[in-house]
């Protein structure tokens, strides 16, 4: 991967491929997850804190069948092991329960894929209504090398056999490695039957060994995840285009246009539309709103029928209610905005609670940072903040308060009054500019 960063810890949808093959483990309701590790270990069971999963180090690389081996002993004879790669994350949980449900408990079963070029994979040797054993490419000869079915590395087997299989491996091959997947042979001289079970699609069971195959999981994971919204009923300007890291619920007649990316848990009302451009990261947004071009929503919720940017920022902690307006280059953080007010145009606000029908002009900052503290700035319902006003925090607007545009407000401004805090106008005759001096 040519990153510092272990491989089953890059970033697939927002999540590392780890995770998705977890994920996948628990919907199949495992009562054993055990995790081999090798290379990068401490991170990778540092990001994966949570409890129910078995960690067992490899501390020699001496092939996937040693792998496996170091997970036996806390294995109970009784349990049937699914073996599962970290970098194949695209399975399909239908796929592994398919898989589970066609093989009977004292068989074994291995995951196949029918592929239009699979060189450098272990080939499908089948005889019969079974798999006889799997050929590596190194070892294969001509003919075994024109076979396109091959292994994913999905096993199935009943666990007390398993550990014999693998007590019995040798590593005479070209790598001088325990390869596992001579399991299949040990299992079929033994007299065990081994099912063959297509996967649907070879991009199920892709893997991962360098960006290039990364960024190509991604797409296809993308594809899936989409398409199943577009099967709900969600509108894409471009399917392509479109980014979900993370979860998307969406309700009825949303519309998505292109270059949209969502991250963490977004939730989006009935009749939601997303213009172009935007970043939605953890968010809520309800029926009816509207994000305009190139915004950049966190942490964030509004309500019904808000109307979002273009070019506004929602970070946490903002909290919209219902027929909301935030305009055009638009900050606002931790702050709540009551119903049907308008913060139209280049404004902060910060640490603020705006009560209804309020409007804030253009240019307003909330100045809720005194260099060492946040500190809160209420404004009633009704109150007109004018252009280019600062309210410094903490201070109060009363409801139906006006603000005279360019104002300092650094106290109480009492309801239904006009309030200005400006500096007599004056002019300085003869005064000239500065000039710029002569570089020596």
């Amino acid at each position: 991967m040519r990153s510092n960063r272990p491989k089953v810890l890059q970033p697939l949808a927002g999540k590392p491929l780890l995770e998705h093959v977890l994920a996948t483990a628990r919907v199949l309701a495992a009562d054993d997850v055990c995790v081999v590790y090798g290379h990068g270990g401490e991170a990778v069971q540092a990001r994966f804190p949570e409890p129910g999963i078995r960690w067992v180090l490899q501390a020699e690389r001496l092939g996937t069948g040693h792998a496996v081996q170091q997970a036996m002993p806390g294995t109970p004879d009784e349990n049937r092991v699914l073996i599962l790669a970290g970098d194949v994350p695209l399975l399909m949980p239908a796929t592994l329960a398919r898989l589970l449900a066609g093989t009977p408990g004292n068989e074994m079963a291995v995951l196949t894929v029918d592929m239009d070029d699979p060189t450098g994979y272990g080939r499908i040797i089948r005889e019969n209504d079974g798999v006889q054993c799997i050929v590596e490419q190194k070892d294969a000869n001509d003919e075994q090398r024109c076979i396109g079915e091959i292994n994913t590395g999905v096993i199935l087997c009943p666990g007390g056999k398993l550990k014999g299989w693998l007590a019995n491996l040798g590593n005479d091959n070209s790598q001088g490695e325990y390869y596992l997947t001579d399991v299949i042979a040990l299992a079929v001289a033994d007299g065990i039957k081994v099912n063959g079970i297509k996967a649907d699609s070879s991009v199920e069971v892709m893997g991962i060994n360098d960006k290039k195959q990364l960024a190509e999981a991604e797409r296809a994971l993308q594809t899936r995840l989409v398409y199943k919204l577009m099967q709900e009923g969600v509108g894409f300007a471009d399917p392509a285009r479109v980014d979900i890291r993370g979860k998307l619920k969406c309700g009825k007649e949303v519309i998505i246009d292109i270059n949209a990316v969502f991250e963490g848990d977004v939730e989006l009302g009935d009749g939601v539309k997303i213009e172009s451009n935007n970043l939605i990261r953890d968010s809520k947004l309800g029926a009816g709103t509207v994000v305009h071009s190139n915004c950049h929503i966190e942490g964030a919720t509004a309500g019904d029928n808000c109307e979002i940017g273009p070019f506004a920022r929602m970070r946490p902690g903002a909290e919209l209610a219902n027929k909301v307006k935030v305009g055009n280059f638009v900050e606002i953080k931790k702050s709540t905005v009551a119903d049907g007010s308008k913060v139209n145009h280049l404004t902060y606000i910060g640490d603020t609670d705006i009560g209804a029908g309020v409007n804030v002009g253009a240019g307003t900052i909330t100045c809720n940072y005194d260099g060492a503290n946040k500190h809160k700035t209420k404004i009633g319902d009704g109150a007109f903040i004018g252009s280019g006003v600062q309210l410094v925090a903490p201070v109060e607007v009363g409801a139906g308060a006006t603000i005279g545009a360019g104002s300092t407000i650094t106290r109480e401004a009492p309801a239904n009054s006009l309030t200005l805090e400006r500096s007599k106008q004056k002019s300085i005759k003869g005064w000239s500019k500065p000039v710029k001096k002569e570089s020596e």
